[in-house]
């Protein structure tokens, strides 16, 4: 009975032997993620687009030269003219009368002329004779000088009566496709007010709008390439050609881009899309992934000489499309995480990995 007691006795220590251990807790290793790395790049490259419009080179506005009421309306927005061609005219009747006053004083200075020069012509052969005096002479001189003068004058008012008679058709000064139309028939227009406008056949320019903070990193003859949303496959040669210096309403500065080929295949108004690079020496820049936030803050993970990583507050420039400058909290020589910023946590150790999958070790002097 004893023997049996204590051989349950023994059973009861081994399993509480048994439990004790099972209860205790491995100890737990930490896990050590291998994570690509990177220094950040000292000159910022930036690719940038913009949609715009294409528009003719020189455009303008045809008016008429003297003031009247729209007769006869011969084009519209849309169709193609030739220099010389006539695209509106006005009533000509007031200008007639008025042609027809001014040649009527034309006559009659030239026949006060001819009278003026008959008279000085049997004085002149009198003078010599003295069968007049001087100032007979002379006064008879000066009333054919100020009929001579008269008649000018009269000549001159002819002229612009006859111009204004023509002025009253308007002419397309160069080839080209109308635009704009701003008269009807009936109308009663003012002189210089604009009729038509007229885009000039040659060249063509793709026009567009960018923010302030990009007009620093562009200029005058950068090279750019267009494409249109009807072609998108198609890139055409092109270059800035002009920069606004002054914005618009919207806040934006208008850029004006030359196309360098292909302009006789491109239609006025056409969507496009301008593509252009620019770079900014002396600017560190670090891939879109390297960056994370907090509290609208936002952060890089910085690599430490321990292959720790340390959070760094830092201040960012404009987003690119795949980069972003940053203007303050980094160094040169700093490596930076690359990828998977948000699985990260502050002083975490880590093996830190290049782009090539080789290890990264920091001298143990280097400052974070």
């Amino acid at each position: 009975m004893s023997l049996t007691k204590s051989a349950l006795v023994s059973l009861i220590f081994m399993c509480y032997l048994t439990l004790g251990g099972c209860s205790r807790e491995a100890p737990q290793t930490e896990e050590i993620p291998y994570v690509m790395v990177a220094q950040p790049l000292t000159m910022h490259h930036e690719k940038k687009s913009y949609a715009g419009e294409v528009q003719a080179r020189q455009q303008t506005a045809l008016a008429f030269r003297v003031g009247g009421q729209v007769t006869a309306r011969l084009a519209e927005v849309g169709d193609r003219v030739r220099a010389g061609q006539v695209l509106a005219r006005l009533d000509v009747s007031d200008a007639q009368l008025q042609s027809n006053a001014a040649r009527a004083q034309l006559e009659s200075a030239q026949a006060a002329l001819k009278i003026a020069a008959d008279e000085l012509q049997r004085f002149r052969q009198l003078l010599p004779m003295n069968a007049v005096s001087r100032s007979q002479y002379d006064a008879v001189e000066n009333q054919y000088k100020s009929a001579e003068s008269a008649y000018r004058q009269a000549q001159s008012n002819y002229q612009v009566s006859t111009n204004q008679t023509r002025y009253n058709q308007l002419q397309a000064n160069r080839a080209g496709v109308i635009t704009e139309r701003n008269i009807e028939v009936g109308q009663v227009v003012a002189a210089g007010q604009a009729a038509y406008q007229l885009a000039i056949d040659g060249d063509r320019d793709v026009v567009i709008g960018i923010p302030e903070q990009t007009t620093s990193a562009i200029k005058v003859g950068q090279t750019a390439w267009v494409t249109l949303w009807s072609q998108p496959q198609a890139r055409l040669a092109a270059y800035i050609r002009e920069i606004s210096p002054a914005a618009d309403e919207s806040r934006t500065f208008k850029v004006k881009v030359a196309l360098r080929e292909g302009p006789s295949a491109i239609q006025l108004g056409q969507s496009a899309r301008v593509f252009f690079d620019y770079s900014q020496p002396n600017v560190l820049s670090v891939p879109l992934s390297s960056v994370s936030a907090h509290e609208k803050q936002p952060y890089i993970w910085v690599l430490q000489p321990d292959q720790r990583i340390h959070k760094v507050p830092v201040q960012l420039g404009a987003y690119g499309r795949d980069s972003v400058p940053v203007l303050s909290g980094l160094k040169a020589g700093d490596w930076v995480v690359i990828g998977g910023v948000h699985l990260l946590h502050d002083k975490q150790r880590i093996h830190p990995v290049d782009r090539d999958n080789r290890p990264v070790k920091l001298a143990a002097g280097a400052q974070p």
